[in-house]
């Protein structure tokens, strides 16, 4: 049985980790100390769309690749910047904050509202081609 659900779990995440409006991550777009880190699934950015300059970051493999010692690791994220994570709706990307947050990344965020916040602002989007196999 689950003695704690989802509700409860990102209630918590948003209680530890700073939040960024759609506005604000708008506002430190071009800013070179902030990494906006995308972690949909490749197929909700081909069907959505892609803010221009994000990095892709699956949320399968966000832990892989944060971690320096991990034979995934990617460099984006040994460089000290501020990452702001979203997603498409704002939960998986406060699950995901919290957890590079413990793991010891700093600083960290994520975006209030997701993609559909973005969206609703009606800020820069991008069409994301299909990859070839």
């Amino acid at each position: 049985m689950i003695t704690r659900g989802i509700r409860v779990l990102c209630s918590e995440a948003e209680e530890l980790v700073e939040t960024w409006t759609a506005e604000q991550a708008r506002e430190h777009m071009e800013d070179d100390d902030v990494v906006l880190v995308d972690i949909r699934d490749v197929r909700e950015l081909q069907r959505d769309g892609v803010i221009p300059g994000a990095v892709h970051a699956p949320r399968g493999m966000l832990e892989f690749w944060v971690d320096p010692e991990s034979p995934y690791a990617r460099d984006v994220f040994q460089s000290g910047k501020r990452f702001v994570f979203f997603c498409a709706g704002g939960l998986r990307s406060a699950l995901a904050a919290r957890t590079v947050q413990e793991m010891g990344l700093a600083p960290v965020c994520h975006m209030a509202g997701g993609f559909a916040a973005w969206k609703k602002h009606e800020f820069p989007i991008e069409a994301k081609a299909a990859s070839k196999k």
